[in-house]
């Protein structure tokens, strides 16, 4: 079975890699070999917009496997391209655009996915994060047959994971793309032996999970403080919750859910391990900050370096 693997993220990279360590193990799955890969060309990335390449282009040359980076995968001089490596089936996992019919008809097995939920929750471009940041406990993994819908196919695996109280979407991100690669290659083996199943999606359960912007960080402090807190786990590492104090940013890392009232956005407390904020409900602690420019540190050390004081108001 000649494989062409589409991807670009570090959940990506992590199935790829997988996929190849099983091709080339005497074990692994037999005839089975990934024959190219497919990849968002380099782009700025980081705090300084230095071009880099994706996680999933270092992942397939470290296997020597030949790699395309199209800027639109569904051109016809990219169809060309892949059909040229003659792939029996082509994987896709967080690559960064959606496959037009062409392209999802050309190999004889079909197109399939690796998404990081529970579908037909939470379909789309940020499905660990915001599952995160809605206070959801229960998570996981899907393999399924990709149509011309986003994330609409046809379920073949699922395995559920837990998420923790504090757990952030990095962390998260890295735990379901251990996941994902073991339920990928799971799934090969039975698309290899014949008998994957295939379980059409509950439409009625379909929830989405928009791609995220820089401007969601914002906190909006009218929100309960279980909620806050949850929005700081779901948008770290990236894009970051971040409030202002006279205008000045500053980056919220960590939070902790304490008691407290006020009017929401208030400092009602400067002492201790960060500033207490008022919040639409209860309160949060500001545990871990960035201020601007600056590096990473603990809210009771940030404190020692600012004068904020009890009553002012962040935005």
């Amino acid at each position: 079975m000649r494989i062409v693997f589409l991807g670009s993220a570090p959940l990506a990279a992590a199935s790829l890699a997988r996929l190849a360590a099983v091709c080339r193990s005497p074990h692994g799955q037999g005839e089975t070999a990934v024959v190219g890969v497919v990849t968002q060309p380099e782009r700025p990335q980081g705090r300084h917009l230095r071009v880099a390449a994706s996680p999933v282009r270092a992942a397939a040359e470290a296997a020597g496997i030949p790699v395309l980076a199209p800027e639109n995968v569904n051109a016809p001089e990219s169809l060309d391209a892949v059909r040229a490596l003659g792939p029996d089936l082509i994987v896709v996992a967080a690559y960064g655009q959606i496959l037009r019919l062409a392209l999802l008809a050309l190999p004889p097995l079909g197109c399939i996915n690796v998404h990081a939920s529970l579908l037909p929750r939470y379909r789309g471009a940020a499905p660990i994060q915001w599952a995160v940041a809605l206070g959801e406990t229960v998570t996981g993994v899907t393999t399924m047959y990709m149509n011309e819908r986003m994330d609409a196919g046809d379920i073949i695996f699922q395995a559920e994971a837990p998420i923790g109280p504090d757990e952030t979407a990095g962390d998260l991100r890295d735990r379901l793309a251990r996941e994902g690669a073991e339920l990928l290659v799971s799934t090969l083996e039975a698309i290899r032996r014949g008998n994957a199943t295939r379980r059409p999606q509950d439409e009625r359960l379909a929830t989405y999970a928009p791609m995220l912007r820089k401007e969601d960080g914002r906190i909006n402090w009218t929100m309960p403080a279980t909620a806050v807190h949850n929005r700081v786990r779901g948008l770290s590492p990236w894009p970051g919750c971040y409030c202002e104090r006279g205008g000045v940013r500053l980056k919220v890392l960590k939070t902790r859910v304490e008691s407290g009232a006020g009017q929401p956005g208030a400092v009602l407390d400067v002492a201790g391990p960060g500033p207490l904020v008022a919040v639409g409900q209860g309160a949060v602690r500001l545990v871990a900050v960035q201020p601007e420019g600056r590096r990473a540190m603990s809210g009771e050390e940030y404190l020692r370096g600012h004068d904020w004081k009890a009553g002012d108001a962040l935005t």
